[in-house]
């Protein structure tokens, strides 16, 4: 099966449990196979099997947490 990539900026992470919260709350959705969060960057790199996840629902794990997606 192909895989996608989608990258998320995020705001409101401010230390290194910010970035585990999130990439946690990203990686509880099924389809998605990976998820690394850049704490400096402020950005979600995730891969998600193609077609299996919307976008609108990695956005919402991260607004779910605590953080705001943009």
């Amino acid at each position: 099966m192909e895989s996608n990539s989608v990258r998320i900026k995020i705001t409101g992470m401010s230390c290194n449990h910010c970035k585990k919260a999130v990439e946690d709350a990203l990686m509880e959705i099924s389809g998605v196979e990976k998820a690394v969060v850049s704490l400096e960057e402020g950005i979600a790199d995730v891969t998600c099997k193609e077609n299996a996840v919307k976008v609108e629902d990695l956005k919402k794990a991260i607004e779910e947490a605590g953080y705001v997606a943009e």
